[in-house]
């Protein structure tokens, strides 16, 4: 995917290697609301990698993944075979999928809805959900707590894309809930638990590798940045697993019958 000079095509492979997935436990939440159970239909805007979409195909549901760089798609499905799950991908816009009217029991955004024309993104999910369908928004953001190394880590991005715009976060997003009323969905639900997700000092450097922040860098800027990142962990967090904070957030809206 390359938005507004951010080029995650490029980091594919950092972004399949070291970039954590959706917990498990975020899929029995959505279970409880009757969200990917098996036989269900889903399609999963924004794919990327394809951690939602893997996530469902688990648990039986039939599962399409939209997205519209080719790189991506590529190590989605070099993950797929990995872990043997049979996934079809469609290299389309969230906007334009050109996938079939009422195809879907669920759509699914996971870590990408900000990306989208959110108008136009709504009105495509509606087309492709079925009555009753449900759509999903989900994150899973890291947390920069003061003093604790994601704050530092952000702080080194601000450094070298003074740009970038997604610092500070919170890991919730109700700035979201008011177009989906608008647009007509219902019985709008959402929820929120923290985590810690274990990353080795490679892995969390992969991780940034992976990031909106650094992904927008020209290629030796983002080698430099990397080698900064290095030493900042080494001098202030050294340790051989890092327990960074995260949390889960996520939308369920349904389409009227």
């Amino acid at each position: 995917m390359t938005v507004s000079g951010t080029n995650f095509g490029r980091a594919a492979e950092d972004y399949g290697t070291f970039r954590a997935g959706f917990p498990e436990s975020i899929f029995d939440r959505f279970a409880e609301l009757d969200v990917g159970l098996p036989g269900q239909t889903v399609i999963d805007l924004g794919t990327g990698t394809g951690t939602l979409a893997r996530g469902f195909a688990r648990r039986g549901c039939k599962v399409f993944g939209v997205d519209p760089d080719s790189r991506m798609i590529g190590e989605a499905k070099k993950l797929d075979r990995q872990s043997q799950f049979s996934i079809r991908y469609v290299e389309a816009n969230a906007e334009s999928t050109g996938l079939d009217s009422a195809a879907a029991d669920l759509v699914t955004a996971g870590q990408c809805w900000h990306w989208f024309d959110q108008h136009r993104a709504v009105a495509e999910v509606i087309r492709l959900l079925k009555p009753g369908g449900k759509l999903v928004i989900a994150n899973f953001d890291w947390l920069p707590l003061s003093g604790n190394m994601v704050a530092a880590t952000e702080e080194l991005i601000m450094q070298y894309n003074p740009d970038w715009r997604f610092g500070g976060g919170i890991g919730m997003y109700p700035q979201y809930v008011p177009v989906l009323s608008e647009a007509g969905l219902q019985n709008i639900q959402t929820f929120s638990y923290d985590l810690d997700v274990p990353y080795t000092p490679e892995a969390w450097r992969g991780r940034i590798r992976a990031s909106a922040g650094v992904a927008a860098l020209e290629a030796d800027s983002a080698r430099k940045f990397d080698a900064d990142l290095m030493a900042l962990l080494s001098t202030r967090f050294p340790s051989s697993v890092l327990a960074v904070p995260h949390r889960v957030f996520a939308i369920v809206a349904e389409k009227g019958t």
